[in-house]
């Protein structure tokens, strides 16, 4: 299977014409002969733009790939203008399986009277289709009231496919690591493996219904990010219920726009629904690109952003946490210094690393971006810099992050469509400021022991026992001990006693043989003999 999908995805390559984006002078050698041994792979899309056949290979290659492009979509300080807006019709156009095929599926994944007694207006035309599954609308009756629904469905044997392409990266990231130079620092058999565990999840609905509920229940008491209700009773594997929603893509500016949406407070509270889930409840969707977000205009002036698609999400560990804040915090900050010394304490580079090298380094890829409006900061050529310096000074990837990563950059690129004019540093600056403080001063201290209070209360009563307990073992392990001491002690006595003995029978045997040999010797040897053996006693009484 990983052969034969190996062998399609460099078809599909070559059947778009997608070799002709690679620079000629800069082609090994290798590559073209093996281009040309593979005469009978041609370009069949000749009279198609590149950025369409770009599109419709990564489309026909399915969900790792498409993933790969939606990501990219968002990235428009990046890529041309036409190869963007192609690249975004990956978001919500995928092309779609039949309809009466997908309803089939979710009939025998809730059950046929269930489904009968509670599903109405099931649309066989689907509301959307994405890489992994696609959704479709219906109403749910419960108790006489109707309620607009969306259900969602897996397609059809799209974990084989994923497992394959898995496979071929696996194969790729073995071999990268194998005989690229920087292939210990990327660690790509890591980073593959945690993109394997969030792709897998994500072919799981009942995780995702699960991390909607969290996702929602984490945002009930604020205005500034709704989740729709997930229908549980319904949901399985490979079917999820949930609440219709009414909004307006958030990659629909025009509309936004004529809807005089406020898209500066909209794009702040974007940077803050992703600082918030970071690092106030360390569980952030990871998957928001434009086709999971959507706006609730009803208020124009006080937009809601709306999430979709809980497949993948992300969490962080409290050190992670806390050393991710302490550097933000150093950044808006300018303190290169703190920035570099967080980098050699967490290990993310080597102890050895020259701190004052690595903050001039940092200095120079930071300093320019800084009191700048978005539109004016290319933060993919930031990240470029980054990783040169990365490299000069050994530090690795950190698979953990990858995720974190990778949602920054849909921030980011949600933010330059916006509001181009946004300041992200100057938005997250004073949330990242207060999160630290709390976390480390005088009201953190409180809500510790605020929290192992009920702990300590239940164990107060058994101090004294406890007490007792290591009084007791301790006198119990100091008398052990001196029996332990004693019998070394022991020991060592037989053993000096013994080599005394085998060094005066030494010495008599050497005496026995000088009889044989010269007479004359007998007693010289006797007498330097006894002397050494003596001398050797009376040094170690």
């Amino acid at each position: 299977m990983r052969n034969k999908r190996l062998y399609k995805i460099v078809k599909t390559f070559l059947n778009y014409g997608l070799d002709e984006l690679l620079p000629a002078n800069k082609t090994p050698f290798l590559a073209k002969v093996a281009r040309h041994s593979l005469f009978w792979l041609r370009n069949k899309h000749k009279d198609k733009p590149v950025e369409l056949r770009l599109r419709l290979a990564i489309e026909s290659l399915g969900p790792i790939f498409i993933k790969f492009g939606q990501m990219l979509s968002t990235r428009r300080d990046l890529l041309p203008v036409e190869l963007a807006n192609e690249l975004a019709l990956l978001q919500d156009k995928v092309g779609a399986f039949d309809g009466e095929q997908a309803k089939a599926l979710i009939v025998a994944a809730i059950g046929n009277e269930k489904f009968e007694q509670h599903f109405s207006d099931f649309n066989v035309e689907p509301l959307a289709s994405a890489s992994i599954a696609q959704v479709h609308t219906a109403n749910l009756i419960n108790d006489d009231i109707s309620t607009p629904i969306v259900i969602k469905v897996i397609r059809p044997d799209i974990e084989k496919i994923i497992i394959a392409d898995l496979k071929v990266m696996h194969t790729f990231a073995r071999l990268v690591n194998r005989f690229y130079s920087e292939g210990k620092r990327l660690r790509p058999v890591e980073v593959v493996a945690e993109y394997r565990k969030t792709i897998i999840d994500e072919l799981d609905l009942l995780r995702e219904a699960a991390n909607a509920i969290k996702l929602k229940r984490n945002f009930e008491n604020d205005h500034v990010l709704y989740v729709p209700e997930v229908y549980s009773e319904f949901c399985s594997k490979s079917v999820m219920v949930m609440e219709r929603i009414n909004g307006i893509g958030v990659g629909d500016i025009s509309e936004l726009n004529a809807q005089n949406v406020n898209m500066q407070l909209l794009a702040e509270r974007g940077v803050e629904v992703f600082f918030t889930q970071v690092f106030r409840d360390s569980f952030f969707h990871a998957d928001m690109h434009p086709g999971n977000v959507f706006v609730d205009t009803s208020n124009p002036e006080d937009p809601t952003w709306i999430a979709i698609d809980c497949g993948i999400v992300g969490t962080l560990h409290k050190d992670d946490k806390r050393y991710l804040a302490e550097n933000f915090v150093a950044f808006f900050n300018r303190d290169y210094q703190k920035v570099a010394q967080l980098h050699v304490d967490s290990g993310w580079v080597p102890a050895h690393t020259s701190v004052d090298e690595f903050e001039a380094a940092i200095r120079t890829v930071c300093e320019p971006i800084f009191e700048k409006p978005l539109a004016e900061i290319s933060f993919g050529q930031v990240l470029v810099n980054l990783f040169n310096t990365a490299r000069r000074f050994d530090m690795e990837v950190q698979p953990q992050l990858v995720l974190l990563q990778k949602t920054l950059l849909y921030i980011e690129g949600l933010g330059r469509q916006l509001y181009p004019e946004l300041d992200l540093w100057k938005t997250a600056k004073p949330f990242l400021e207060d999160w630290v403080k709390e976390q480390m001063g005088p009201k953190a201290l409180f809500n510790a022991v605020r929290e192992n209070l009920p702990f300590w209360g239940e164990k107060l009563p058994e101090l004294p026992d406890l007490v007792y307990d290591y009084l007791k073992t301790g006198k119990e392990t100091a008398q052990q001990q001196q029996v332990t001491l004693a019998k070394w002690q022991a020991q060592q006595l037989k053993q000096h006693q013994s080599v005394r003995y085998l060094i005066i029978a030494g010495a008599l045997m050497v005496i026995a043989s000088q009889l044989y040999i010269n007479e004359e010797l007998i007693i010289a040897s006797t007498a330097a003999i006894f002397g050494t053996v003596f001398s050797y006693l009376g040094l170690k009484k």
